[in-house]
């Protein structure tokens, strides 16, 4: 196939990168290219990635061009003051899985939060916007993408607009300032100001701001005056389905958690509720394994112990994304806590796609009137359960036991071919030729 327009994409997750971030992106490159793009993608040549995942670089079509420069980042000193190993992961959400954090994590945190404006990737935004602006002159993309975080990508982009007018569409994966982890960044107020000063100048100065769900849109749409905001989803590819559909459920009666389980994500009334069925139905208690795959918070680990729930639990840090896939085939109940913050309403994690497309059960907790709610709502099955709703999430668990014990195939969900990732990169494509279309007709006014 001719390929046309060339896009730059501005990415700091890219393969070998594992994890959430790195998925959005990939598979919009993936099906780019089937609808006539020629992505090229600018991302770093030495990233300190959360995790490797090598089974993604066969998600990589071979028309893509992949630029790296160096990076460097400060996590090298923020691990000597925290005591961490020089060749461990990063871990995202302020995850913590030492039992004592202790007072030099506190104190990094706040260096981090507040002399790291908007992130530990901001020394790579000038040598960047000098690299890409002398690179686009002897290569001109048509149309420029950054997605984050790391909100840096941002900046990059818009430096190197501001040199070359080239059209630029921002992708928010998450908020900006607006993100569940914003409070534990313990920012002075100087520091405040910059992270909304810096957001407002990308919500207002890109021709095009993406984001992935409507209550999200309508927050940040009040942070600025944009020239136009879409909410495209995360979503599911049906290819990574294809050699799996062969697998049947666990015979226990797992409940899976997969991706990171921050503190904030702590699902304690569910663990309360499994802790009394444990002790009141030995059936149960025999039955009933408890998935935690990704790093999960040491506070969820302790408090599942003091409930006698240790032995049921079982951790794994992180899978490549084929086995992830296999792992929710497989679970019996798939689990998804919306963090207890103050965005709460707002929160659409990636993995929820593919939860739906597993076909397998979900048991949700978060706010009922949310975006996760609104969402499973739209597919027919059951919503989010609040937090602290004691008496809904044990009739939840009752009926998810029950069709365990009596082999009841789970509701079919509905509508869900919106959500595959070759129909959401159409709508990309289109606003892609949108902003296209309006800057090359803006330049011959």
């Amino acid at each position: 196939m001719e390929h046309g327009k060339r896009v730059l994409i501005i990415t700091y997750y890219w393969p070998p990168s594992g994890g959430s971030g790195v998925q959005r992106w990939l598979k919009f490159v993936k099906y780019l290219v089937d609808l006539g793009w020629k992505p090229v993608i600018y991302t770093p040549q030495n990233p300190e990635f959360p995790s490797i995942d090598e089974s993604l670089l066969s998600n990589v079509p071979k028309e893509v061009e992949i630029i790296r420069t160096s990076i460097w980042e400060p996590y090298s000193i923020y691990k000597r003051v925290i005591g961490q190993d020089k060749n461990e992961g990063i871990n995202a959400g302020f995850i913590t899985t030492d039992e004592k954090p202790g007072k030099l994590e506190h104190l990094s945190r706040w260096i981090r939060g507040n002399f790291f404006i908007p992130d530990a990737r901001k020394f790579w935004i000038r040598p960047s916007i000098k690299f890409l602006t002398n690179y686009l002159k002897q290569h001109p993309v048509d149309l420029m993408i950054s997605t984050g975080p790391p909100h840096s990508m941002h900046l990059i982009a818009h430096g190197v607009k501001k040199n070359l007018n080239t059209p630029w569409i921002a992708d928010f994966r998450d908020p900006w300032t607006q993100i569940d982890f914003y409070d534990d960044l313990l920012l002075t107020k100087r520091a405040d100001n910059k992270h909304h000063r810096l957001e407002k100048r990308v919500l207002s100065d890109a021709d095009h701001v993406l984001v992935v769900g409507e209550v999200m849109k309508e927050a940040m749409s009040q942070l600025a005056d944009t020239r136009a905001m879409t909410a495209i989803p995360n979503g599911f590819d049906s290819a990574d389905y294809t050699s799996q559909q062969s697998l049947k459920p666990d015979e226990q009666f797992t409940i899976a958690h997969i991706g990171s389980f921050t503190s904030s994500r702590n699902p304690s009334m569910l663990w309360k509720v499994l802790a009394d069925k444990c002790r009141n139905d030995d059936n149960f208690k025999r039955d009933l394994r408890i998935k935690a795959i990704g790093k999960t918070d040491i506070s969820i680990v302790k408090e599942l112990e003091s409930l006698g729930l240790g032995e049921q639990l079982e951790r794994v840090d992180y899978l490549p994304h084929d086995e992830v896939i296999q792992q929710q085939l497989r679970a019996q109940v798939l689990l998804l806590v919306v963090n207890r913050t103050s965005n709460q309403k707002m929160i659409l994690t990636g993995k929820i796609f593919e939860y739906l497309n597993s076909g397998r059960p979900i048991l949700a907790i978060g706010p009922v009137d949310g975006e996760l709610s609104h969402l499973l709502r739209s597919c027919g099955i059951p919503a989010a359960f609040d937090y602290e709703d004691e008496v809904a999430i044990r009739q939840m668990v009752d009926q998810l036991y029950t069709a365990f014990c009596t082999d009841t195939p789970p509701t079919p969900v509905q509508h869900l071919d919106r959500f595959t990732r070759q129909n959401l990169t159409q709508q990309l494509s289109a606003i892609m030729e949108e902003v296209v279309g309006n800057h090359s007709h803006s330049d011959r006014r």
